[in-house]
Order: structure tokens, then sequence, then C-alpha cells
């Protein structure tokens, strides 16, 4: 065997090694983003039944906006300080802010029947699922869709929050159909994004930095997921 092929060899199981290290990590982005959704489903419904818990929640303005602040900041320290935190504390802090929007987000089960939480549930990961998959495999570069998209949530945003002292049902109508197009555009875009930051820094970083990348990536996708539910769910579900 001549040089030639020994370092054809050598390319390709270097090759080899990449892809199966970064279908790994990839894997762990949707393993990490599914049990985010499994902990926020299950808290949601078990505190759905306690009548005591919704009281506590609901029936008391100052610990609703408890929780709902904890999750912001959750949010925000995890994003901003993600490359100052261990992998372990990082986790963490991503299952305590799934259990925190489970709680919050327990009142649909109040608000909603049970099927129709169940099929738009369903709606939702079929929809996921296809743009993630659109997302991964494309070749096209969904960076200028996704600058557009960024800047079409922060007016959604901000057209929502107007929204809620106007209570116009017109201008809800227009914000839950935008938000579903919002969201199944940037869950193709933040699919393609978190792999492209894996490849980027697969060579120069370590496991627990590559472990946490993929934990933000997982984060990223949980919230795209949520947001298009509750969106699909305002559209789609019937109220009890």
């Amino acid at each position: 065997m001549d040089n030639h092929e020994i370092t054809g060899s050598y390319d390709k199981l270097q090759s080899n090694d990449f892809s199966s290290a970064f279908s790994r990590l990839m894997r762990n982005v949707y393993l990490w983003m599914t049990l985010g959704l499994v902990m926020t489903g299950l808290t949601a419904m078990y505190i759905a039944k306690s009548e005591s818990l919704i009281y506590a929640i609901f029936g008391n303005q100052a610990i609703f906006w408890v929780l709902m602040i904890a999750e912001l900041v959750l949010v925000v320290v995890l994003s901003a300080a993600i490359n100052r935190l261990s992998f372990a504390v990082a986790g963490l802090m991503f299952a305590v802010y799934s259990v925190l929007n489970g709680a919050t987000l327990s009142v649909i089960f109040l608000a909603y029947t049970e099927a129709s939480i169940a099929q738009t549930f369903f709606v939702t990961a079929g929809t996921f699922g296809a743009m993630s998959v659109f997302g991964y495999f494309t070749k096209r570069d969904l960076s200028p869709v996704g600058r557009v998209l960024v800047m079409a949530l922060i007016g959604l945003i901000i057209a929502s929050v107007v929204n809620i002292f106007f209570r116009n049902s017109v201008v809800e109508a227009i914000t839950n159909y935008a938000g579903v197009v919002i969201f199944v555009g940037l869950t193709a875009y933040d699919t393609q994004k978190i792999k492209q930051m894996l490849q980027m820094s697969y060579e120069q970083a370590d496991g627990d930095t590559l472990g946490k990348i993929s934990l933000m990536g997982s984060l990223t996708l949980y919230l795209d997921f949520v947001n298009l539910f509750l969106h699909l769910l305002e559209l789609m579900g019937r109220r009890k």
C-alpha cells in the first residue's frame, strides 16, 4: 500500500470518526429536548389534577409571577453564562426550567379538552420533526431567513404584550397565525445553526464544552416546540 492509499484510508477513518461523534452529539440535542418536554408535560398534568396546587399557583399572583420571573432568569443565565457553568449545573438548570414551565403551563389542561391538547401535540410533533429534518439536511444557508424570523419574533412579542391590555380577537388570531409561521421557520433555522455550531466546535472544544453546546441547542429547540404548540393550541384547541 503506497502513501496515497495510507493517507486516503486515514482521512476516511477520520471522517467516519467525526460522523459518528457528530451524530451522537445531535442525538444528545434531541434527547435533552425530549426529556425537557416530558418533564414539562408530566409536571403540567400532575398540577392540573391537584386543586390545591392550581389554587396556590393561579390563585396567588405573587407565586405565579415568581415562577414566571424564575423561568426568565434561568433562560437568561443559561444563555449568558453557559461557558462558565459546568455541564452538570447547566443540565440541572435546564431540568428546573422544564419543571417550572410545566407548572405555569398546567393551566392549559383547565382551559382545553385533553383530546384537543393531545391532537395539537401530535400535529406539533409532526410539523416540528419535518422542519427539523429539513433544517438538518438542506444545503441552503438559512441565515438570511433566520434574521428575518428573529425580527418578526420581536414584533410578535411586542404585539402580544400590547394585546394583553386591548384583548382584540382579530389581533390575537393574527399573532397566533404569525407565531405558527415564525416558529415553523425557526425550527429549521435553529436546527441548521446547532448543526453548524457543533461542526465548527468539534475539533477545538473538549467534551464538556460540546455537551454544553448540545444542551443549549436542546433548549433552543425545546422553546421552538413549546411556542409552536401553544400557538397551534390557540388555533386548534377545543375549549372546555
